[in-house]
């Protein structure tokens, strides 16, 4: 392969065919690669576009033959089942609230498939996220509305020097704007906003079906029993729409036990919490530190001290914050500058 060669992973949508687009235009030798991760095959997945459908696959082969570069498709399914969608399941069973689309960043764009561009003879991997790379260090988006350096805290570190975020200067309407500009077959596809392999939405149907669950007891916050449910996998912390419970004010979800399959309700102000642990951190600074800490997607980040104990961080906000769920990821950041994270221990 010749040097200063790019792979650019192409998902089928916009945006990542935008970013190959660019670099084509820029003069770079740009090679596509698409990871097949799920068969979506007789699912709505196939028949609306989402990512993993078979209709996905063929969008990205035609955007490659558009723009006349070499085209790959490679097939991580069994990493993908057993990293990101074994791991859904586990981590619902469990009584938390897993993150998909991190894991999947985690182990597998940015780990095999970084290891294929590299054995292309590739000098960088490009995708379509919104985010940068500035002076080796991970960045939010020119577009806060896009941002997705959440979903990316997770990805190893030594991959950042190698690593391209082409979108990470523009916004989404200038993203379709240069679709259309550049004449790409997929530049006015939709979004997908489902979990590529729940593309229905339904998470605890694709969990019941992968681990059948026992019923158990739904208790107010003095352990009164309120009534019964269908699996610890219908609920999640904050949750307040079908809870299944009856009451003269509004119930939501306060803590779930995946040991006695107890899910425990209480009212608005029993969410907040002013202290978190985080877990399994990836690149964390080490020393006790002010910093901003994001809970999950497409929420504030908000100020809070960040404190080591032993392998994990205790993060301290200034205010209570509203529902940290166990599971989801807990990412700092120094301005617009990802200084780590880790996931909400219970």
């Amino acid at each position: 392969m010749p040097a200063n060669l790019t792979v650019v992973a192409l998902s089928g949508g916009v945006d990542s065919a935008t970013a190959a687009a660019l670099l084509v235009e820029a003069g770079e030798r740009v090679v596509g690669i698409t990871m097949r991760l799920y068969d979506a095959s007789g699912s709505s997945a196939s028949i609306g576009g989402r990512c993993c459908g078979p209709r996905d696959v063929e969008d990205a082969r035609r955007v490659a033959a558009h723009l006349d570069i070499p085209f790959y498709v490679a097939d991580y399914s069994e990493d993908f089942r057993a990293r990101v969608m074994d791991d859904f399941v586990a981590e619902y069973a469990a009584g938390r609230t897993p993150n998909p689309c991190v894991r999947c960043n985690q182990h597998i764009k940015f780990t095999p498939l970084l290891q294929r561009a590299r054995a292309l003879g590739a000098t960088s991997l490009a995708t379509g996220h919104y985010a940068r790379i500035v002076d080796g260090q991970l960045r939010r988006a020119r577009d806060a509305k896009k941002d997705q350096s959440y979903f990316l805290f997770n990805m190893p570190r030594a991959a950042l020097p190698f690593v391209r975020f082409p979108l990470g200067e523009l916004d989404k309407d200038q993203v379709r704007a240069h679709a259309r500009r550049l004449g790409l077959p997929n530049c006015d596809k939709p979004e997908s906003q489902e979990i590529c392999f729940v593309p229905d939405g339904d998470y605890a149907s694709f969990v019941n079906r992968n681990l059948p669950m026992a019923p158990g007891e739904i208790v107010d916050e003095g352990g009164k029993v309120l009534g019964g449910h269908g699996g610890i996998h219908h609920f999640t912390i904050g949750q307040r729409r079908g809870v299944g419970v009856a009451a003269a004010e509004p119930l939501y979800v306060v803590s779930v036990d995946a040991l006695t399959r107890r899910v425990t309700v209480g009212g608005a102000a029993s969410l907040d919490r002013k202290t978190i642990a985080v877990t399994d951190l990836n690149f964390w600074p080490g020393e006790a530190r002010r910093a901003q800490v994001q809970i999950r997607y497409r929420h504030q980040a908000r100020p809070a001290w960040l404190r080591p104990c032993g392998d994990r961080v205790e993060v301290e906000f200034d205010e209570p914050e509203r529902a940290p769920a166990p599971g989801q990821a807990a990412v700092f950041y120094d301005g617009d500058t990802v200084l780590g994270g880790g996931f909400i221990a219970a």
